[in-house]
């Protein structure tokens, strides 16, 4: 197995990077989308039964953004110049 340059080693870095940025980029999407479906579910008359469901996945939704925030924070943090 062949020794990776410090070159080899920032690109494949920044590759690694990237990729992440763009999950976290369509992760955010789907997200979005349970998000508005949740709100949206939130203006119907549901049972109590459906509400405590609903408030599962609202809060599960709004913890998963929170998560994806810390991500992408990271993942900014990695596009500062490197040795």
């Amino acid at each position: 197995m062949g020794h990776i340059t410090a070159e080899e080693g920032h690109n494949l870095r920044n590759e690694t990077v990237g990729r992440l940025r763009t999950l976290s980029h369509d992760l955010s999407n789907c997200i979005e989308t349970i998000m508005q479906a949740s709100y949206l579910l939130a203006q119907a008359k549901l049972d109590d039964n459906n509400k405590k469901w609903l408030d599962l996945v609202d809060k599960a939704s709004q913890d998963a953004a929170s998560i994806n925030r810390e991500i992408r924070e990271i993942l900014r943090s990695q596009t500062e110049p490197g040795p």
